[in-house]
């Protein structure tokens, strides 16, 4: 799972290129004729096979994937391209359909980040480059600061900057409400050759970032809260200068998704579900997400086991499963993928379910809120979007599993299929939030302590996982894909 942000700031991380070099999308030309529903029966059948037991050897297969690769599984790295041919060989194995989708990433190498005050207090700040930064001349930007107004935006328009008073200067701006290609889009318009974003809140400065190389225009970087008032208060008084000195490189590599569907099934009414496959450079991810797609990769198994991909015995509908490469640098697989998709494909898309991080070791159950009755965030999901949740939530109540909501922040791939009008749903079991006294309760673990302390870090392996919440999830994964597989109806389709 990507690191939590604002809806409208830019991850810190690396960015899409968005061409395609290689695979289809493996879309059947014709519907099949469906066929009859079987009564809960697949779901039934996918829920008693699919075990915790059973995945956890995907889950030791990626650990050994990123023991071998220098500790990570990250997108564009030998592990990511390792834990991908696993999955692709297994699933080819298995009867499925299976194809690569390969697309190009970029990623942002910091050689140097430094902010430097001038004049008779001469002192550094504690500075950091933005990922994909235009890099200075050698030897630094100098100019004076000009100070952005403040207000609810930021930043974030033209009237932020006064006519005249940024050119030739460096724009300092205090983080929040827009994105900050917005506040550098403004800060340039206005004459800036630089900006300076500082914190909200907090002690470390601002990583923020643009999801391209294409989209920095000019030096950016950011800087912490205290150095930020620092500068406007003494800016207030007189003019102050500094030397902004950022060295970035920006490398571009190939990855790629892994796409699997049933071989029958209809093609109008297709069941899509997906994880991330790719770990931080930080570490293994078999938490974050290894849990996912092993997850998903037993249940396809198990759904081939039941003659998913044999002629006449497959479901009703078309699954399709897919494993997303570079959600950690800003969901970028699953918005490649869907990008390259006409619109009556996605209009066959029946939903999207969505698995990322299933086996926190201080979990709690969410399930994402898709009829936005928490009222918290972003909204419900298009529509269909609650009844996938109220069917995940019945699920749980008949285990007698506690749960609760979870908005559709966009910080998973759900979110490229939301923002298509595709209803989605799934679940995750919390990534650095705190839990609370009361979901300790509920759940067991410990309150005040992070779900997932070794979340985006080197202690995401297999010996920081919460198998018991790993099952249930798995649980949940076969239940919706024998129901959904064989009946659409409780979302209108």
């Amino acid at each position: 799972m990507r690191a939590h942000r604002n809806r409208r700031s830019i991850p810190a991380l690396a960015a899409l290129a968005a061409v395609a070099v290689a695979a289809p999308l493996l879309l059947t030309a014709s519907p099949a004729t469906a066929a009859p529903a079987r009564d809960g029966k697949l779901a039934k059948e996918l829920v008693e096979e699919v075990t915790a037991r059973g995945a956890y050897r995907h889950l030791a297969k990626f650990q050994q994937i990123a023991d071998a690769n220098g500790g990570n599984r990250a997108a564009g790295s030998p592990g990511h391209a390792a834990s991908a041919a696993y999955v692709h060989d297994t699933l080819k194995k298995a009867g499925y359909q299976v194809s690569y989708q390969d697309f190009d990433i970029f990623e942002a190498h910091t050689r140097t980040e430094r902010t430097t005050v001038l004049g008779a207090d001469t002192r550094e700040l504690a500075t950091a480059a933005f990922t994909f930064t235009k890099s200075t001349p050698a030897g630094g930007l100098v100019a004076p600061l000009a100070l952005a107004r403040v207000d609810e935006t930021p930043g974030c328009d033209a009237a932020d900057y006064p006519a005249g008073a940024f050119a030739g200067k460096i724009a300092l701006v205090k983080r929040g409400s827009c994105t900050f290609v917005e506040k550098q889009k403004a800060a340039a318009a206005a004459g800036a050759i630089g900006v300076i974003v500082y914190n909200h809140s907090g002690t470390t400065p601002v990583r923020g970032g643009f999801s391209s190389p294409t989209e920095g225009v000019i030096p950016s970087a950011g800087i912490t809260l205290a150095d930020g008032e620092a500068l406007t208060a003494a800016a207030a008084k007189g003019e102050v200068s500094v030397r902004l000195d950022l060295d970035q490189e920006h490398v571009k590599k190939t990855t790629r998704n892994v796409i699997a569907e049933t071989r029958g099934g209809r093609a109008d009414k297709v069941v899509a579900l997906g994880s991330h496959l790719d770990s931080v450079p930080e570490g293994p991810g078999i938490n974050d997400n290894g849990s996912g797609s092993a997850g998903l990769l037993e249940v396809a198994l198990k759904l081939a086991d039941e003659g998913a991909n044999k002629k006449g015995k497959g479901p009703a509908n078309k699954v399709r499963f897919a494993w997303w490469s570079a959600e950690e640098l800003g969901l970028l697989g699953s918005e490649h993928y869907v990008a390259q998709l006409s619109e009556k494909q996605k209009k066959d898309i029946a939903l999207y379910l969505n698995f990322d991080m299933i086996a926190s070791p201080n979990p709690v159950q969410f399930v994402y809120d898709g009829d936005d009755s928490d009222k918290v965030g972003e909204g419900a999901g298009p529509a269909g979007s609650a009844q996938i949740e109220a069917l995940i939530n019945g699920f749980l109540d008949k285990k007698k599993k506690p749960h609760e909501g979870s908005d559709f922040d966009g910080r998973s791939d759900y979110g490229p299929f939301i923002a298509n009008g595709i209803p989605a749903g799934g679940t995750f079991t919390g990534a650095e939030g705190i839990k609370t006294a009361e979901q300790a309760k509920r759940y067991g673990g410990k309150a005040g302590a992070p779900y997932d302390p070794n979340y985006h870090g080197a202690g995401d392996t297999l010996k920081n996982l919460d198998l018991k919440a790993f099952d249930t999830n798995l649980d949940v994964i076969a239940y919706a894909v024998g129901t959904y597989a064989q009946d659409l109806s409780s979302i209108g389709k």
